[in-house]
């Protein structure tokens, strides 16, 4: 498993940050923000692959804040075709997507995944 960080890029109201990842199995997670207003959280993918032989098709990513001393809050999960997932205004926090399922292969990369909170 390889996790890459391009940086952070600012935008909109608070921040965004560009990364990718290659190699992901379900479960999967990319590491943690913080969320301190109340601009839509979105995760946009592309460059999607899979190393199955029917190729990529969707992508099941779950979104989650973080609390430290309960289990994490499910906050949903969204279908993503090698696009936007959106999950509207979050709450102050501190928050992770999990690649949650996709539909063929063992494993899933994007070269180039943008978070904007």
């Amino acid at each position: 498993m390889v996790l890459g960080f391009a940086g952070a890029v600012p935008a909109q109201a608070e921040g965004s940050r560009t990364t990718f990842f290659t190699a992901w199995h379900a479960g999967n997670e990319s590491s943690r923000w913080s969320d301190n207003d109340s601009v839509s959280t979105s995760v946009t993918l592309s460059g999607c692959s899979t190393d199955g032989g029917s190729g990529f098709r969707s992508a099941t990513l779950k979104l989650w804040k973080n609390r430290d001393l309960l289990p994490d809050d499910d906050k949903g999960s969204k279908s993503n075709s090698c696009g936007k997932s959106a999950w509207g205004d979050q709450s102050a926090g501190t928050y992770y997507f999990e690649l949650f399922g996709f539909t063929s292969g063992g494993t899933m990369s994007a070269s180039k995944v943008v978070i904007k909170y």
